[in-house]
C-alpha cells in the first residue's frame, strides 16, 4: 500500500448539483457558493455547463455566472460541454478556463440513452474533437470513461472495454504528438466496489503507464468512501467530487434528486487529512461552503460532516483540557 502524499479534488458541486435539481436557482446564490469554494484552497472548480437552454433550463445563464464570478488568481474555473455548440460557447465567454477533453462510453447502451449514439460511434466522434481542439490550439488534457464499472442498463462492464478506450485516446493524442495526461475512471452509476477499482486501475495504468490516473466516483450504494480508499491505496490522487454531496447521475437514481450522488468533497478532504494526506484545502471554510450550499438548495444534503463536524474542535478542547 504506497499512499499519495497529496491528493487534488476537482470540485464539481456547482455544476452538477444545480444541474440536477428540478428548479432554477438564484445566480447570486450559485454565485456566493462558487466564489465561497474558491477560497477553500481548490484549485479547480466546474462552475457550470453550456448546453441546451431547453434541455437544461437550470443552466441557461451560464454566461452571466461567469461574468458575475470575482476569480481568485491559482483557481481553475471550468465548464462542460457536449457538442460543438457547447464548446464555442464556452471558449467565448470571458472567465472560462476551457479545458480539452475527450469522453469514451465502457457501456453501449448507456452511450444510447445520454448521446443517441453507440459507444463504438462515441468514440469515432472523438477524432473530430481532436481536429477541433486543435483548430483552436487546445492540448487534451482530460479523457474520461464514462459507466467504467457497470450500468444499470446493461450490467458489469468488463475491464476491457474501459482499458481499450484509455488506449484509443492515447493513439489520438499520440498522433498530436503528445500524450494524454489524465484518465479518469467514471463510476457513473455506483457499480464499483473497492476490488474492482483497484484491479481498473492497475490495468489502465499497465495500458497507458505515462497517463495520471484518477476517479470519478459516486456514492449511489454507499460505497463511495470505500472505493476512494482503495484508489488512494493504488496511489490515485486525483478524485472528481461535489461540496455537500451535491450532484449525480439522473440514470442512478430517475427523479430523486436526494439520492446520494458524487462523493463528498468535504467529507474525502476529512478522510485524507485523518490519513495524513495533504489537500491543501481549509477543512473548515470548506464545511462553512457544505453549509451555504445545503442553505441554497434548501433541504438536508448528503455530506456526513455538515452533521457531525470535524475533529477539530474536539482535539481543541482536549488540548485545553490538558493544559488546565
Amino acid at each position: 500500500m504506497e499512499l499519495p502524499a497529496e491528493v487534488e479534488f476537482r470540485e464539481e458541486g456547482p455544476r452538477e448539483g444545480f444541474q440536477i435539481e428540478p428548479r432554477q436557482y438564484p445566480l447570486a446564490d450559485r454565485v456566493r457558493l462558487v466564489e465561497a469554494l474558491a477560497e477553500t484552497g481548490l484549485r479547480h472548480i466546474q462552475v457550470a455547463s453550456f448546453v441546451s437552454p431547453k434541455a437544461v433550463p437550470q443552466m441557461a445563464d451560464s454566461e452571466q455566472l461567469f461574468a458575475a464570478l470575482n476569480k481568485r488568481p491559482g483557481v481553475t474555473y471550468s465548464a462542460l460541454w457536449l457538442n460543438e455548440k457547447g464548446f464555442l460557447r464556452a471558449l467565448a465567454t470571458p472567465g472560462v478556463d476551457v479545458r480539452a477533453r475527450l469522453a469514451f462510453y465502457a457501456s453501449d447502451a448507456f452511450a444510447r440513452r445520454n448521446n443517441g449514439c453507440s459507444a463504438e460511434e462515441m468514440a469515432a466522434r472523438q477524432q473530430g474533437w481532436m481536429a477541433l481542439y486543435a483548430e483552436h490550439g487546445l492540448r487534451v488534457e482530460t479523457m474520461t470513461v464514462l459507466a467504467a464499472f457497470g450500468c444499470n442498463f446493461e450490467g458489469d462492464v468488463p475491464p476491457a472495454r474501459s482499458v481499450a478506450a484509455a488506449r484509443a485516446a492515447e493513439a489520438l493524442c499520440r498522433a498530436q504528438g503528445y500524450g494524454v495526461p489524465k484518465i479518469l475512471l467514471a463510476d457513473t452509476m455506483g457499480w464499483a466496489n473497492p476490488v474492482a477499482v483497484k484491479r481498473l486501475v492497475g490495468a489502465v495504468r499497465e495500458a497507458v503507464p505515462t497517463a495520471r490516473v484518477g476517479l470519478h466516483l459516486h456514492d449511489t450504494r454507499g460505497l463511495g468512501a470505500a472505493n476512494m480508499l482503495a484508489g488512494l491505496q493504488m496511489g490515485v490522487d486525483l478524485f472528481d467530487s461535489s461540496v455537500a454531496g451535491l450532484g449525480g447521475c439522473p440514470f442512478s437514481a430517475p427523479g430523486d434528486v436526494t439520492a446520494a450522488g458524487n462523493i463528498c468533497t468535504e467529507d474525502m478532504v476529512f478522510m485524507c487529512h485523518e490519513m495524513g494526506i495533504a489537500t491543501g484545502v481549509d477543512l473548515e471554510a470548506l464545511l462553512e461552503a457544505a453549509r451555504l450550499a445545503e442553505s441554497i438548495i434548501g433541504r438536508r444534503l448528503n455530506g456526513h460532516l455538515l452533521r457531525a463536524g470535524s475533529l477539530a474542535r474536539f482535539r481543541a478542547a482536549r488540548a485545553l483540557a490538558a493544559q488546565a
